[in-house]
């Protein structure tokens, strides 16, 4: 199979130190605005309608419908640093990104939805995140380093860029790619189709209904987070649910992965991507040997898997 080179410049460096505090503000940041989401779109299966989606200049919702026929999308733009609303009703709105409090952040956002007529409730307080502190009243979080900000967001694009051509190679049900706010992570999942195992919950910050529905159904899932204070660097990660047995000792590339049995996942350092020769092919050899094994381990049906996508070509199909 082959697969597009990348260049090593185009993913850049990400170092956690430099990173931490304006990640732990941005995450909080992401929150607020999800959760606008969270309150106006319907569920959608595993909680589809909650993530933000990579853009051209930052981490966007995506178009929410407002009541009336009108649409709002809000984008953070990593560019120019600025929070943008976009309203099919009226001017462009927004305001710089700057170092502020969640409080300020949370002030300001809630009064330009209002400036554009939009009322909306949120549940206020951050989800899966350590101590949390409801967003009106957090002063603690403040942080904004532009440069460091504008990193993590170019990194995104390279991991979305080639997340989305792994998913071209699977025929079934797969998530699109998306950044779930509260863990802060940009995901892709395949599911084989089957019914999983009620799933126990217990995962900090989150309703166990949520949890449960989200694993609902046998999955294989990969994603990528830019490091956390428990593990404090930019990596990869791929875990299947419910994990079969022997996958914790399946054989993965590249050989910078490794088994996490606290998190129970597959774990492959980001730096490990960026360094190597061709990031895109060592990327994907991580993502496709970990789904590989969690597929044989659990017996999915091949017939669910493709080749990769080639742009402007019709996927082959046999005749019936």
């Amino acid at each position: 199979m082959s697969t597009p080179s990348s260049p090593r410049s185009a993913w850049p460096e990400l170092r956690f130190v430099a990173w931490r505090d304006s990640g732990a503000t941005l995450q909080l940041w992401t929150q607020i605005v999800g959760k606008v989401r969270v309150a106006l779109e319907p569920w959608l299966n595993h909680g589809w309608q909650v993530p933000l989606y990579v853009t051209a200049r930052g981490l966007g919702s995506s178009p929410i419908h407002v009541g009336g026929g009108r649409l709002v999308e809000v984008e953070f733009d990593f560019v120019e640093h600025r929070l943008r609303l976009r309203s099919s009703e009226a001017p462009e709105r927004g305001f710089a990104l700057e170092p502020m409090s969640v409080a300020s952040f949370h002030r300001r956002f809630m009064a330009e939805l209002a400036a554009l007529g939009i009322a909306v409730r949120i549940h206020g307080v951050p989800n899966e995140v350590a101590d949390p502190i409801p967003f009106a009243d957090d002063e603690t979080h403040a942080a904004y380093a532009p440069a460091e900000v504008q990193a993590a967001w170019r990194a995104l694009v390279q991991v979305d860029r080639v997340f989305r051509l792994f998913r071209t190679g699977f025929l079934g049900k797969a998530s699109p790619v998306h950044l779930f706010w509260g863990s802060f992570d940009l995901a892709v999942t395949r599911f084989s189709g089957r019914p999983a195992p009620l799933h126990k919950g217990g995962v900090p910050g989150l309703p166990d209904a949520v949890t449960r529905e989200a694993y609902s159904h046998e999955v294989s899932s990969a994603g990528f987070w830019p490091g956390s204070d428990a593990y404090p660097q930019a990596a990869f990660y791929s875990y299947a649910y419910p994990a079969p047995a022997g996958f914790a000792a399946a054989r993965v590339e590249p050989a910078a992965a490794v088994w996490s049995a606290e998190l129970g996942e597959w774990l492959l350092p980001y730096e490990a991507v960026r360094s190597a020769a061709d990031p895109d092919a060592t990327l994907l050899a991580f993502l496709q040997t970990t789904y590989r094994a969690a597929a044989d381990l659990a017996h999915w049906d091949p017939a669910l898997e493709c080749e990769l996508g080639v742009p402007g070509r019709p996927r082959p199909v046999a005749a019936g």
